[in-house]
């Protein structure tokens, strides 16, 4: 598990999450590769069979980053956003898989250096909860 490098799926809102992770790039600040962003226009437009297909496809780790609350663009977006992370959450606890693989965050399109730091944070979270237990239960199946 040593040469383990989780697969992270970020869902970031067009307005502020994935402008902050512009930004980021524009000032040259570093952060994991395996962070795969898929922007959304809104963080409320992620739902959460897009959490666990994102899972179910290999992921081992997904957070929705959307804006700050007060600040959603789509008013309230962000705080639907937050109630579908906690329904993951709670559906992955019931199935014996570690609800922390899933996070929201908020952060506002000026905050390229939190954008990185989120990043670094939740992939050595995930890094040390290892591999998505799905992945041997997918692995599984193609070999029968």
């Amino acid at each position: 598990m040593k040469d383990f490098e989780p697969v992270i799926v970020a869902f970031c809102c067009h307005y502020c999450a994935y402008t902050a992770a512009d930004m980021a790039g524009s000032k040259r600040i570093a952060y994991p590769a395996n962070v795969k962003i898929i922007r959304v226009p809104c963080s409320g437009k992620v739902d959460t069979i897009h959490i666990m297909k994102a899972l179910e496809n290999g992921a081992d780790g997904v957070y929705v980053a959307g804006c700050l609350e007060g600040d959603c663009h789509f008013k309230n977006g962000n705080l639907r956003a937050l109630q579908r992370v906690k329904q993951v959450q709670a559906l992955l606890e019931e199935i014996g898989i570690e609800p922390e693989r899933v996070e929201m965050v908020a952060m506002s399109a000026g905050m390229g250096e939190r954008f990185a730091e989120v990043a670094f944070e939740i992939t050595d979270k995930i890094r040390k909860l290892g591999p998505n237990p799905l992945k041997a239960g997918m692995e599984n199946a193609k070999a029968a």
